[in-house]
């Protein structure tokens, strides 16, 4: 999900095509790594009580029966019978959520109401280079619009549509696919 916000394109060539990006080559995926693993080992009985939390399971792996499917890098419950998926973030807080962290909140969300049939109205973004920054996320219909037609069209992609290049050209120089896209 999170590079089809990124570049559309990006899906295409990872998906339709099947060429490998190569993420174990990449500063920013291997420094993100680095924080996932280290938030498993240490944070792994840390109950964020502060929110309400009253159970949290991380690094769970969750699908649907219509083919979605992600890794949540904690799921926290709360006493109210919701849940809320929380990512942590190798980045410097933006003054607002990117569109591609919101989206991603979004599609946990739809995994956990789908899977363990919770209500889910919030999510968190932990921004580690930010001093492990928390933000909360409302999450309404109008991110479940956008979700949807995102699944839409990643199911296109993955079908052969080859979708225009990103709006945003200053991704372009740290796109793996460059060399085949051209950036156009």
């Amino acid at each position: 999900m999170v590079q089809y916000v990124y570049c559309p394109r990006f899906t295409y060539y990872e998906i339709y095509l099947s060429i490998p990006q190569h993420e174990e080559q990449r500063y920013k995926v291997l420094e993100g790594r680095k924080v996932h693993e280290q938030r498993e080992k240490l944070g792994a009985r840390y109950l964020r009580k502060r929110l309400g939390c009253i159970e949290k399971r991380t690094h769970l792996h969750l699908g649907t029966d219509d083919g979605l499917v992600g890794i949540v890098d904690e799921v926290l419950f709360f006493p109210d019978g919701t849940a809320a998926p929380l990512d942590y973030k190798w980045a410097q807080a933006p003054k607002a959520p990117h569109r591609t962290h919101r989206l991603q909140l979004a599609f946990y969300a739809k995994l956990i109401r789908t899977t363990k049939k919770l209500p889910v109205t919030r999510g968190f973004l932990v921004y580690v280079r930010s001093g492990n920054r928390l933000v909360e996320i409302p999450l309404g219909n109008k991110d479940e619009k956008l979700l949807e037609k995102a699944i839409r069209e990643l199911r296109e992609i993955a079908a052969g549509w080859y979708p225009p290049p990103t709006r945003k050209k200053k991704q372009c120089p740290d796109c793996c696919y460059l060399f085949l896209c051209g950036g156009a």
